[in-house]
């Protein structure tokens, strides 16, 4: 049992990693109908910015924590600007492939920015863990879900109650009505683009913490989140947090248990698990749990 609760603890904590990386999928799909495939290269940008606000430059972590998002901010919303808003217009399959170029982009100019190697974030959780009875938890994870459930609460107040998060719905609800009613669209999306951003480097300074350090491969974690916003439903945050979760209590309770008791499904299945659970969901709900389902009549 010490072991199960170990490992679901773990579980919800990296589940709460991936519902950031899916959030920011999701508010660009709602504005745009177009998954962000450069969402991993942001990530790996804002744990890289957060390293030279905290360790190179003497800040505060958190204040350069701060500073990191607002950087991966600024990258977003100026990779909306000055690329993607001259594709207004075009096939959907175009703008993904030119988010693609952008990640593979990023995956070049990192390492010569700040080298190949893994840096330390210098993170004031560490690996330290503290005990509840006979259970070890990481601290670095109770940091992660706090940061996770403030950005979570403040992410759907904003959108259900401020002026800029009702234009947003409006425009992911109907982008035509909403130019109508005098919704700028270009901003509406180029808000997104900076959202997405921000929260990027969330995800990436939470999994650079707690002795992960920043390394190139951060960006992998944008590929687990996929099933997860895939699984919860492509247009929605609530499904992207749920799918998150799922997802990472599976590969959390699969690392855990499948070499001792499935040894014969081969070494890094927890890594395919979570596709695997996609399939099958997609299969009974081709929307995801949470996804409007599109009607067409013709």
């Amino acid at each position: 049992m010490t072991k199960f609760l170990e490992l679901c603890f773990a579980g919800v904590a990296l589940g709460a990693q991936y519902a950031l990386v899916a959030l920011g999928y999701v508010v660009i799909y709602r504005a745009t109908s177009v998954i962000n495939f450069a969402q991993g290269g942001f990530v790996m940008i804002g744990a890289y910015l957060a390293y030279n606000f905290h360790q190179t430059w003497g800040l505060p972590f958190y204040l350069a924590v701060v500073l990191a998002m607002i950087g991966g901010a600024m990258v977003g919303a100026l990779v909306e600007a000055l690329i993607l808003r001259r594709l207004v217009g075009r096939p959907a399959f175009v703008i993904i492939m030119v988010t693609i170029g952008i990640l593979i982009l990023i995956e070049q100019l990192v390492p010569v920015v700040w080298g190949q190697d893994p840096l330390a974030l210098g993170d004031p959780w560490g690996v330290r863990s503290i005990k509840l009875g006979d259970i070890a938890l990481a601290v670095a994870d109770f940091w992660t879900l706090g940061i996770v459930a403030v950005v979570l609460i403040v992410f759907f107040l904003y959108f259900k109650y401020s002026r800029m998060g009702v234009a947003m719905r409006a425009t992911a609800s109907d982008q035509e009505a909403a130019l109508a009613q005098g919704i700028g669209a270009g901003l509406v999306i180029g808000v997104s683009w900076a959202i997405a951003g921000a929260v990027a480097a969330l995800a990436g300074v939470t999994l650079a913490g707690g002795g992960g350090g920043v390394r190139l491969d951060i960006e992998l974690v944008a590929l687990a989140a996929l099933p997860a916003i895939i699984l919860g439903g492509l247009d929605s945050p609530g499904g992207a947090v749920v799918g998150g979760l799922v997802i990472g209590l599976s590969q959390s309770l699969a690392s855990g248990y499948q070499p001792e008791y499935a040894p014969w499904l081969g070494s890094g299945f927890d890594l395919a698990l979570p596709y695997i659970i996609m399939v099958i969901v997609l299969l009974v709900r081709p929307y995801g749990l949470f996804g409007q389902r599109e009607v067409r009549r013709v």
